[in-house]
């Protein structure tokens, strides 16, 4: 398991845009289709989505404080691991990304933190 990315809550998109682009020399790169709803960025570091921001209102919840929204663990096994999540009892939710075939899982560690689970794998 490897640390796959981290997405940043804010109010002002631009700005924490231009922050991470300019102090840590990252690049803007390309987001999933599935996602372009959500206003925000996705900035590459060696080739690889690192830091993802998102606008901090809207999307049915009133998110107004900038915060660090969630992590991103990098894993393989997709199918075993949902079966392990389901074996604990553990609640999550899916999402697939077929333009970039990505495997997404999204729980909640106690306590309430967002974690989003990640696996390079086909789509079906």
């Amino acid at each position: 398991m490897q640390l796959d990315h981290v997405t940043i809550r804010t109010k002002d998109l631009e700005a924490t845009r231009s922050f991470f682009l300019t102090v840590f020399g990252l690049k803007e790169g390309e987001r999933p289709l599935a996602i372009h709803r959500i206003p925000g960025h996705w900035l590459y570091a060696e080739g690889h989505p690192l830091v993802h921001i998102i606008g901090s209102k809207g999307y049915g919840i009133d998110h107004s404080a900038e915060a660090i929204d969630h992590i991103g663990l990098r894993m393989t096994g997709y199918s075993q691991f949902r079966k392990k999540l389901d074996e604990l009892g553990i609640r999550y939710s899916l999402m697939d990304l077929a333009d970039i075939q990505e495997r997404r899982l999204f729980l909640h560690a106690p306590g309430g933190p967002l974690i989003e689970v990640v696996f390079s794998e086909a789509v079906p």
